[in-house]
């Protein structure tokens, strides 16, 4: 699945934010945040960029994604959440708050 440019942007800072939501990364997320890499197309430099929109910008981008990319999108936040072991409380938070943003009902 192809996203484009700003879609990459705003996925890449949701996938960041469900990782440091804990206030602890770990190697199990880091791992999939590497896995997704040529996934999603995105380097080191992209995430550094992704980092300086806010979630509301992402949601925003996010909105106007087809169904299934948003469905590819549950899958990704899903798989980087439960990486670690387990879903924590807060990751949950971000991912519910995203889904029912972009109009998902998926629950994390």
């Amino acid at each position: 699945m192809k996203f484009d440019i700003p879609e990459k942007l705003a996925i890449v800072h949701l996938i960041d934010s469900v990782i440091v939501a804990d206030g602890e990364v770990h190697n199990g997320e880091i791992n999939a945040l590497s896995r997704l890499m040529p996934i999603i197309d995105f380097d080191s430099n992209f995430l550094i960029q992704a980092r300086t929109i806010d979630i509301d910008q992402s949601v925003h981008i996010l909105k106007d994604m087809s169904e299934s990319k948003k469905s590819k999108l549950a899958e990704i936040l899903e798989e980087v959440a439960i990486s670690d072991g387990y879903i924590h409380e807060k990751e949950s938070v971000v991912i519910r708050h995203v889904f029912s943003q972009i109009g998902l009902s998926k629950k994390a």
